[in-house]
């Protein structure tokens, strides 16, 4: 990294990193240290996986270093996303909802999906199963066959952000530009253990026999356990990490990526794109995870951004949250957002997709 003063990103600095595309950037990066609310070397719990000898995803570098998964590539993008929801009814209008069209599916007559909330985005089941289905796979044929990523920008331009993959129809894939991950550095993991007592003696109370309850103690298996009638213990449960090495987030805004973006106003499209990306990318995160897992940015530590060359050299970038917005704002309206929608599950849709895909 060079020594020099970081460079302030104007916006027409920004305009080329999303046009230059034999001399441009290749990407953005952010390092960030995380610390758990109740302090440096606390618990923290990572996600946990159906497996019963590693819940938890850690790897062992080859100098016996663990490091474990806290959030995931793809689950810091489903957190990142509904930042541009539409505030519910009641509370203040969100800023960033305007950045995008808002567009909902309704279920019945009393429950609606935002497509932000889809996990697939456009290339979701329930897009597929709506009256949005020819629409999104128009869109994803045109990108497939053409590269114009235009109109999928009209419909669901997140998608072109945290990356979509149409696998059940045109094989359209959108690559990550925006990819966030946050790991935990040297780990030791732990294990809890607990006791669980009824408050009254079910069996005093003829629910059962005494024989019945000396069998079932202890006995997480048996049905009057499960049932929590009679005392059970649970050792040896996943019991969290401490993190010796800290535990750090990592954002990279992929500019190549970005530049491939095509179509008939490509260069708008990819400034609005970029708007997206960076508002994404600089915006606070809650830092509730999981039960056991609520993180803040370390004080101490302060965040940094590095936008790296091609060459490989990596240059300090003053990058806030309001500069990104205000870029942001003015490349929505230069390419035009597209209108909110409306759609509606439709049963039918749904049963054919599946005999579709049989």
């Amino acid at each position: 990294m060079t020594d020099a003063a970081a460079i302030t990103p104007t916006p027409d600095l920004l305009d080329g990193w999303a046009d230059d595309l034999l001399r441009g950037p290749v990407a953005l990066h952010l390092k960030q240290r995380l610390l758990p609310v109740e302090g440096e070397g606390a618990v923290i719990f990572p996600p946990t996986y159906a497996d019963d000898k590693h819940p938890y995803c850690i790897d062992t570098l080859s100098d016996g270093t663990r490091v474990a998964q806290i959030d995931s590539v793809g689950s810091q993008a489903n957190r990142m996303e509904p930042l541009f929801k539409r505030a519910p009814s009641g509370q203040p209008e969100n800023p960033l909802a305007s950045l995008v069209p808002q567009v909902e599916i309704s279920i019945g007559n009393e429950r609606t999906v935002s497509i932000l909330d889809a996990g697939h985005r456009l290339g979701d089941a329930l897009v597929r199963s709506s009256d949005l289905a020819e629409e999104a796979h128009k869109a994803f044929r045109i990108y497939h066959d053409d590269g114009d990523a235009g109109p999928i920008a009209r419909l669901a331009p997140t998608s072109l952000i945290f990356g979509a993959w149409d696998s059940r129809d045109t094989q359209a894939k959108l690559p990550r530009v925006v990819q966030s991950v946050i790991r935990a550095w040297d780990v030791n993991v732990l294990t809890r253990s607990a006791q669980y007592s009824p408050p009254v003696d079910y069996a005093a109370l003829d629910l059962f026999s005494e024989d019945e309850k000396r069998k079932a103690e202890n006995n997480n298996k048996s049905p009057l356990a499960q049932r929590g009638f009679v005392p059970v213990p649970s050792t040896g449960a996943p019991g969290g990490v401490v993190a010796r090495g800290g535990v750090f987030r990592d954002v990279t805004v992929n500019l190549v990526a970005l530049r491939q973006l095509g179509g008939e106003n490509g260069a708008a499209l990819r400034r609005y794109a970029l708007g997206l990306a960076l508002v994404a990318a600089t915006a606070d995160q809650d830092g509730f995870l999981r039960q056991g897992c609520l993180l803040t940015p370390d004080p101490g530590a302060p965040a940094t951004w590095t936008v790296v060359q091609r060459n490989g050299q990596r240059t300090l970038v003053a990058l806030t949250f309001e500069a990104a917005l205000d870029y942001a704002r003015d490349a929505a309206r230069r390419f035009g957002v597209g209108p909110d929608r409306r759609a509606v599950f439709a049963k039918d849709r749904a049963e054919a997709d599946l005999k579709a895909k049989a």
